[in-house]
């Protein structure tokens, strides 16, 4: 079986599964880039998240977070109000946290370039700490990720340990991640629908992409430091949030053959 029939044999087999995650469906902000990439041929995603505020209740003796030995007190992919925490609050036995998750997006790409495709698109709208992996098999995993998130504990053993004042302010600043976490996805999906137009465009007239690759290598040697083409929209870009610590880099991981 070659490649391509390989990878759509994966994509049919992935896209006809049950949604198994605690939702149970695709996030509302992410619907629409959800489905523009699984309509694309060379794309098929494995999971999302759109970002969300949760608050978990770890037991008595637990030191570390794992949302699967947890109790779930609250979780939404909204912006999220100081009463319903409190509220929630009152139901933690153990050590509760306060959480911000940014958005979270896993895509299998049919060929290397693909996914470098989106993982410029994603390092240009503010994903980066986004990286590929490739296994021996020949799947190519993209994954859309950052670093802006936020991890607070509140209470221990059941007991309130910070104010409610305090616990405003995390909001305040939780509530403000979310934000700029969704101007971050919608200028994925815009940068994206534009990038792969073009792609479209090119391979559809051999002429234009002649033309554009003489004009990259004459822009390119009057402007060496510019490595990147910057995606042009609509709206005006705000400058977004640094990241310090992110990897600006392609990872590449070699998985075993069973993988």
């Amino acid at each position: 079986m070659d490649r391509s029939a390989e990878f759509r044999k994966w994509k049919a087999q992935c896209l006809s599964k049950a949604d198994l995650s605690r939702k149970g469906s695709v996030d509302e902000d992410v619907v629409e880039l959800v489905q523009f990439l699984n309509m694309r041929d060379q794309f098929f995603t494995t999971s999302s998240c759109a970002g969300r505020i949760l608050l978990l209740d770890r037991g008595i003796n637990g030191f570390e977070v794992q949302k699967q030995n947890c109790c779930w007190l609250l979780v939404t992919h909204k912006l999220c109000v100081k009463d319903d925490v409190i509220v929630a609050l009152k139901k933690a036995n153990g050590d509760a946290t306060l959480k911000f998750e940014p958005f979270v997006l896993h895509v299998q790409c049919r060929q290397l370039q693909d996914a470098q495709i989106l993982h410029s698109m994603a390092i240009d709208s503010g994903f980066r700490n986004s990286g590929i992996t490739v296994g021996k098999r020949g799947k190519t995993m993209l994954a859309v990720r950052s670093t802006h998130g936020l991890e607070v504990p509140l209470s221990h053993k059941g007991k309130l340990m910070v104010t409610e004042e305090y616990i405003d302010f995390l909001l305040n600043v939780a509530n403000q991640k979310m934000e700029e976490n969704k101007k971050r996805i919608e200028k994925f999906y815009n940068c994206l629908r534009h990038a792969l137009e073009r792609e479209t465009m090119t391979n559809l007239h051999p002429k234009i992409k002649e033309k554009n690759n003489s004009s990259y290598i004459h822009k390119k040697k009057r402007n060496p430091e510019k490595t990147r083409a910057q995606c042009i929209t609509k709206e005006s870009d705000e400058e977004l949030e640094n990241d310090d610590d992110d990897d600006l880099g392609i990872n590449v991981t070699i998985f075993p053959e069973d993988y």
